[in-house]
Protein backbone atom coordinates (compact mmCIF):
# COMPACT_ATOMS: atom_id res chain seq x y z
CA UNK A 1 0.00 0.00 0.00
CA UNK A 2 2.76 2.46 0.72
CA UNK A 3 4.44 1.58 -2.25
CA UNK A 4 2.10 2.75 -4.57
CA UNK A 5 1.69 6.47 -2.85
CA UNK A 6 5.28 7.40 -5.06
CA UNK A 7 3.74 6.02 -8.51
CA UNK A 8 0.47 7.36 -7.62
CA UNK A 9 1.91 11.54 -7.78
CA UNK A 10 3.87 10.26 -10.76
CA UNK A 11 0.67 9.14 -12.75
CA UNK A 12 -1.02 12.16 -11.55
CA UNK A 13 2.13 14.63 -13.08
CA UNK A 14 2.12 12.51 -15.86
CA UNK A 15 -1.71 12.97 -16.86
CA UNK A 16 -0.66 16.70 -17.29
CA UNK A 17 0.99 15.83 -20.31
CA UNK A 18 -1.70 15.15 -22.49
CA UNK A 19 -2.48 19.07 -21.75
CA UNK A 20 0.65 20.29 -23.49
CA UNK A 21 3.38 18.24 -24.20
CA UNK A 22 5.81 20.89 -24.72
CA UNK A 23 5.57 21.81 -20.78
CA UNK A 24 6.79 18.35 -19.49
CA UNK A 25 10.33 17.18 -19.34
CA UNK A 26 11.82 14.07 -17.63
CA UNK A 27 15.34 13.49 -15.78
CA UNK A 28 17.15 10.65 -15.17
CA UNK A 29 20.40 9.71 -13.42
CA UNK A 30 22.01 8.94 -10.52
CA UNK A 31 20.81 10.48 -7.05
CA UNK A 32 22.52 9.75 -3.51
CA UNK A 33 20.66 10.28 -0.63
CA UNK A 34 23.55 11.23 2.06
CA UNK A 35 22.06 11.38 5.97
CA UNK A 36 22.98 13.91 8.51
CA UNK A 37 26.05 12.54 10.28
CA UNK A 38 24.70 13.37 13.89
CA UNK A 39 23.99 10.51 15.89
CA UNK A 40 20.44 9.72 17.00
CA UNK A 41 20.16 8.93 20.48
CA UNK A 42 17.75 6.15 21.77
CA UNK A 43 15.35 7.59 24.44
CA UNK A 44 16.10 4.79 27.53
CA UNK A 45 19.81 5.04 27.24
CA UNK A 46 21.07 8.36 26.46
CA UNK A 47 24.55 7.03 25.91
CA UNK A 48 23.52 4.88 23.58
CA UNK A 49 22.76 5.56 19.81
CA UNK A 50 22.66 4.90 15.58
CA UNK A 51 23.16 6.65 12.78
CA UNK A 52 21.84 6.11 9.34
CA UNK A 53 24.44 5.83 6.43
CA UNK A 54 24.07 6.81 2.66
CA UNK A 55 22.78 5.23 -0.50
CA UNK A 56 22.64 5.99 -4.24
CA UNK A 57 19.78 4.89 -6.34
CA UNK A 58 18.25 5.64 -10.01
CA UNK A 59 16.50 8.89 -9.85
CA UNK A 60 13.99 10.10 -11.88
CA UNK A 61 12.37 13.34 -11.83
CA UNK A 62 9.27 15.05 -13.81
CA UNK A 63 9.45 18.73 -14.57
CA UNK A 64 5.70 20.77 -15.45
CA UNK A 65 6.63 24.07 -16.96
CA UNK A 66 3.67 26.56 -15.51
CA UNK A 67 5.24 29.17 -17.56
CA UNK A 68 8.82 30.61 -18.56
CA UNK A 69 10.21 30.79 -15.17
CA UNK A 70 7.91 28.69 -12.77
CA UNK A 71 7.92 24.79 -12.51
CA UNK A 72 6.65 22.04 -10.65
CA UNK A 73 9.10 19.40 -9.94
CA UNK A 74 8.32 15.45 -8.21
CA UNK A 75 11.65 13.99 -7.49
CA UNK A 76 10.92 10.24 -7.29
CA UNK A 77 13.50 7.02 -7.49
CA UNK A 78 13.51 3.37 -6.97
CA UNK A 79 13.98 1.98 -3.42
CA UNK A 80 16.30 3.54 -0.98
CA UNK A 81 18.50 0.99 0.87
CA UNK A 82 20.39 1.78 4.62
CA UNK A 83 21.86 0.28 6.89
CA UNK A 84 21.60 1.17 10.27
CA UNK A 85 24.39 1.20 12.47
CA UNK A 86 25.53 1.89 16.40
CA UNK A 87 27.24 4.62 17.88
CA UNK A 88 28.51 5.44 21.16
CA UNK A 89 28.06 2.91 23.88
CA UNK A 90 26.70 1.07 20.81
CA UNK A 91 29.65 1.56 18.41
CA UNK A 92 30.56 -1.04 15.93
CA UNK A 93 27.03 -3.15 16.24
CA UNK A 94 24.76 -3.61 13.21
CA UNK A 95 21.08 -2.21 14.29
CA UNK A 96 19.19 -3.24 11.14
CA UNK A 97 17.99 -2.04 7.57
CA UNK A 98 15.47 0.17 6.19
CA UNK A 99 14.23 0.78 2.83
CA UNK A 100 12.28 3.96 2.03
CA UNK A 101 10.77 5.59 -0.66
CA UNK A 102 11.13 9.90 -0.35
CA UNK A 103 8.74 11.17 -3.13
CA UNK A 104 8.87 15.15 -2.99
CA UNK A 105 6.73 18.05 -4.93
CA UNK A 106 8.82 21.29 -5.54
CA UNK A 107 7.86 24.43 -6.86
CA UNK A 108 10.88 25.92 -8.93
CA UNK A 109 12.12 29.50 -10.16
CA UNK A 110 14.18 29.44 -13.08
CA UNK A 111 16.57 32.22 -13.84
CA UNK A 112 16.74 33.39 -17.39
CA UNK A 113 14.74 33.42 -20.46
CA UNK A 114 12.92 29.94 -21.97
CA UNK A 115 15.74 29.79 -25.01
CA UNK A 116 19.04 29.95 -22.66
CA UNK A 117 21.09 26.96 -22.84
CA UNK A 118 22.28 27.20 -19.05
CA UNK A 119 19.27 27.53 -16.93
CA UNK A 120 20.06 27.84 -13.10
CA UNK A 121 17.37 27.19 -10.57
CA UNK A 122 16.16 27.39 -6.95
CA UNK A 123 12.54 25.52 -5.39
CA UNK A 124 10.65 24.56 -2.50
CA UNK A 125 8.40 22.20 -1.16
CA UNK A 126 7.18 19.07 0.83
CA UNK A 127 8.86 15.62 1.00
CA UNK A 128 7.23 12.84 2.13
CA UNK A 129 8.98 9.51 3.23
CA UNK A 130 7.64 5.84 2.95
CA UNK A 131 9.66 3.53 5.34
CA UNK A 132 9.14 -0.03 4.66
CA UNK A 133 11.12 -3.59 4.62
CA UNK A 134 12.44 -2.80 8.08
CA UNK A 135 14.88 -5.35 9.28
CA UNK A 136 16.79 -5.64 12.47
CA UNK A 137 19.75 -7.40 12.71
CA UNK A 138 21.62 -10.20 14.48
CA UNK A 139 23.67 -8.19 16.28
CA UNK A 140 20.45 -6.07 17.87
CA UNK A 141 18.87 -9.67 18.48
CA UNK A 142 21.81 -10.64 20.29
CA UNK A 143 21.47 -7.47 22.15
CA UNK A 144 17.73 -8.38 23.09
CA UNK A 145 18.39 -11.95 23.73
CA UNK A 146 15.49 -12.94 21.32
CA UNK A 147 15.00 -13.31 17.67
CA UNK A 148 11.98 -12.23 18.03
CA UNK A 149 12.78 -8.86 17.18
CA UNK A 150 11.30 -6.34 14.81
CA UNK A 151 12.22 -2.64 13.44
CA UNK A 152 9.57 -0.22 12.79
CA UNK A 153 9.72 3.71 11.07
CA UNK A 154 7.10 5.96 11.24
CA UNK A 155 6.78 7.50 7.62
CA UNK A 156 7.49 11.64 7.65
CA UNK A 157 6.15 14.70 6.41
CA UNK A 158 8.45 17.75 5.87
CA UNK A 159 9.98 20.42 4.15
CA UNK A 160 12.51 20.33 0.69
CA UNK A 161 14.92 22.99 -0.01
CA UNK A 162 16.72 22.71 -3.72
CA UNK A 163 19.09 24.33 -6.21
CA UNK A 164 20.10 23.08 -9.23
CA UNK A 165 20.30 23.67 -12.67
CA UNK A 166 19.76 22.59 -16.32
CA UNK A 167 21.61 22.51 -19.53
CA UNK A 168 20.50 22.32 -23.02
CA UNK A 169 22.40 20.30 -25.36
CA UNK A 170 19.92 20.71 -28.49
CA UNK A 171 16.27 20.75 -28.59
CA UNK A 172 15.40 18.39 -26.46
CA UNK A 173 18.16 16.61 -25.00
CA UNK A 174 20.25 18.48 -21.96
CA UNK A 175 21.77 18.28 -18.62
CA UNK A 176 20.29 18.14 -15.23
CA UNK A 177 21.67 18.61 -12.17
CA UNK A 178 20.17 19.81 -8.17
CA UNK A 179 21.00 19.55 -4.78
CA UNK A 180 18.25 19.25 -1.92
CA UNK A 181 18.15 19.60 1.60
CA UNK A 182 14.92 17.45 3.14
CA UNK A 183 13.75 17.22 6.26
CA UNK A 184 13.08 14.02 6.91
CA UNK A 185 12.73 12.84 10.76
CA UNK A 186 11.15 9.47 12.21
CA UNK A 187 10.34 7.70 15.22
CA UNK A 188 11.71 4.24 15.51
CA UNK A 189 10.48 1.50 17.73
CA UNK A 190 12.18 -1.87 18.43
CA UNK A 191 9.94 -4.80 19.76
CA UNK A 192 11.06 -7.48 21.21
CA UNK A 193 9.03 -10.65 21.66
CA UNK A 194 6.03 -8.45 20.66
CA UNK A 195 6.74 -6.01 23.23
CA UNK A 196 8.21 -2.03 22.50
CA UNK A 197 11.85 -2.38 23.87
CA UNK A 198 13.38 1.07 22.78
CA UNK A 199 12.07 4.32 20.57
CA UNK A 200 14.49 6.14 18.93
CA UNK A 201 13.95 10.08 17.68
CA UNK A 202 16.29 9.53 13.88
CA UNK A 203 17.40 12.71 12.44
CA UNK A 204 18.37 11.86 9.14
CA UNK A 205 17.44 14.95 7.28
CA UNK A 206 19.61 14.23 4.09
CA UNK A 207 21.56 16.15 1.37
CA UNK A 208 19.92 14.49 -1.87
CA UNK A 209 21.94 15.08 -5.00
CA UNK A 210 21.58 13.98 -8.71
CA UNK A 211 23.30 14.50 -11.97
CA UNK A 212 21.47 13.16 -14.89
CA UNK A 213 20.10 13.57 -18.61
CA UNK A 214 17.29 15.92 -19.90
CA UNK A 215 14.79 14.80 -22.44
CA UNK A 216 11.84 17.65 -23.27
CA UNK A 217 8.78 16.93 -24.78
Amino acid sequence: MKKTLSAALVGLLLGTSSLAHANLSINVGAINVNPDSEVSKIDQAPTLGLNVDDDTQLGITIDYALNDNWVLELVAATPFSHDVDGRAGLHGASIGEVKHLPPTLLGQYHFGQAGDKFRPFVGAGINYTIFFDEQASQDLKNVLGTNDVELKLDDSLGLAAQVGFNYALDKNWGLHGMVSYMDIDSDASVYADGVKALTVDVKIDPVVAMFGVRYSF
